[in-house]
């Protein structure tokens, strides 16, 4: 992640952790990234150099009212337009979760498996994942055939691979260099 992204988004986490407000300001700023992702005219709007403070503080007023943003998202967005850094508000949301996140000690997995788990494997995966990293743990399940069996789980840069393939590839490596 960019420094100017980060500094933003540690800005806006310390507020909103302060407040008590982290849960509804990481909704509400999801809520204007889909808006900045899903409408080009709103991002040339807000990135244009032609257009002036008052009429880009007025857009992100009128956005507000209509979704219910708070006072701190208003702020925070009018200061990053203030600083012309518009252009890279989708960084600064993905970091400003990321350090969100990290802050509250929650790790994001990604556990890929051959087939559908259970309620039971699910709840055992996150039991094990928690103890192992010390962490609470949000899981984001996927399906890959090619694992034949097993499960492949990735938080941060860790891979812990379980899957049938890396297995076989495992006894492969060792039956060839006997």
């Amino acid at each position: 992640m960019k420094s100017a992204s980060l500094q933003y988004a540690n800005a806006l986490a310390d507020i909103a952790l302060a407040q008590g407000a982290a849960d509804a300001v990481n909704k509400q700023l999801a809520d204007v990234g889909a808006m900045y992702s899903e409408s080009a005219e709103l991002r040339n709007f807000l990135t244009s150099p032609a257009v002036d403070r008052a009429g880009k503080h007025g857009v992100i007023e009128k956005l507000l009212a209509r979704t219910g943003g708070s006072k701190i998202i208003r702020n925070f967005l009018f200061v990053v337009l203030d600083h012309q850094r518009a252009h890279i508000l989708p960084e600064i949301i993905a970091a400003f979760q990321e350090v969100v996140r990290r802050r509250q000690g929650i790790a994001e997995a990604e556990i890929s498996s051959a087939i559908e788990l259970s309620a039971a494997q699910k709840a055992e995966f996150a039991f094990t994942l928690e103890r192992l990293t010390g962490k609470r743990v949000e899981a984001k399940y996927s399906l890959d055939p090619a694992l034949l069996g097993g499960a492949v789980v990735r938080i941060g840069d860790t891979i812990y691979d379980g899957s049938l393939r890396n297995r076989l590839n495992e006894m492969r490596a060792e039956l060839t260099a006997e």
